[in-house]
């Protein structure tokens, strides 16, 4: 069979299956079984495909038919403009999240004029040091998919990786390595912020960047079912979904230096709650940003006793 007449095929078992975007993940799914480009697939698509592409392809159509979602079944998703990695132990990376990478970007820019110093606490090298490179953690870093774009796209900065999970620590340091970026972004398993805490760097930080669990989980069983193939422990926020959030601001509070910027990935309606929960301590300037859909996306703060 010719490429065309796969991604025909594939297109056609798709849609009956009810996804949305059935060419897509047609020409996602051959490309990777195919080792070509989505590019060169539409460009040549009178090209035959040898017997084991067109065995493997038809599986992928059938399992991504099933609710598989096409990220874990070519192992790979795009985010920022960068490859990553990604297995079903880590959510799969959103376009809707490249809001939040931009946002702490953007601010640690405008910072760049003025940096922050800090001692840094001799898990990373040495109690005592002090540095004025950024310190920012990524809270639930999953994939490593944000740490790996701020340490990509913003030089300067060290990024501090955390997740209660092991292996999702274990894909993020893949991706760290793919990127060449092992030697800025330290991995570090725990909850929340309580491993840097715990380590003695109270007010040592720039900025924390947290998408944490943020679905209300009585709207569980109503998430399409390959979104309920993806982690619960990463997508479970609790009874409004901002259970995660309410214990990480206290930490982020006493882990950051005063002026030091948090941005949080939230859901649609949780936005007014969230800066509720700011503005009653420890944060000013709290603010929302919206997506490219104009959905709620992002609330950011800054702590207090820093400048403005």
């Amino acid at each position: 069979m010719t490429g065309g007449e796969l991604l025909q095929q594939g297109t056609a078992v798709l849609r009956q299956a009810g996804l949305d975007s059935p060419r897509l993940d047609a020409e996602v799914l051959l490309a990777h079984a195919w080792g070509r480009s989505r590019e060169d697939l539409l460009i040549h698509p009178e090209q035959e495909a040898t017997e084991a592409v067109v065995r493997q392809f038809l599986a992928m159509v059938g399992q991504r038919a099933g609710g598989v979602p096409a990220a874990y079944l070519t192992g790979a998703r795009e985010f920022m403009s960068l490859l990553m990695a990604v297995t079903p132990a880590v959510l799969i990376p959103r376009p809707e999240t490249e809001v939040l990478v931009e946002e702490v970007l953007r601010w640690l820019e405008s910072r760049r004029a003025r940096p922050v110093r800090w001692t840094r606490h001799r898990r990373f090298s040495g109690r005592g040091t002090v540095f004025d490179q950024p310190l920012v953690a990524d809270v639930g870093t999953g994939s490593g998919s944000i740490a790996v774009s701020l340490a990509h796209y913003y030089p300067a900065v060290q990024v501090v990786a955390i997740d209660i999970s092991e292996a999702a620590l274990e894909v993020a340091t893949v991706n760290a390595a793919r990127h060449g970026l092992a030697d800025r972004i330290n991995f570090l398993a725990g909850d929340l912020l309580a491993p840097l805490l715990e380590g003695g760097d109270a007010g040592a930080g720039t900025a924390v960047a947290a998408n944490l669990p943020y679905i209300p989980s009585a709207a569980w069983d109503r998430l399409p079912p390959e979104v309920r193939r993806e982690p619960r422990l990463a997508l479970d926020g609790g009874g409004d979904g901002l259970d995660l959030y309410r214990r990480l601001l206290p930490q982020a509070a006493a882990w950051l230096a005063p002026g030091g910027l948090l941005a949080c990935e939230i859901g649609p309606g949780q936005a007014d709650v969230l800066i509720g929960l700011l503005q009653q301590d420890s944060w000013q300037q709290a603010r929302l940003i919206r997506d490219y859909r104009g959905e709620e996306r992002v609330v950011a703060a800054l702590r207090t006793g820093g400048e403005a």
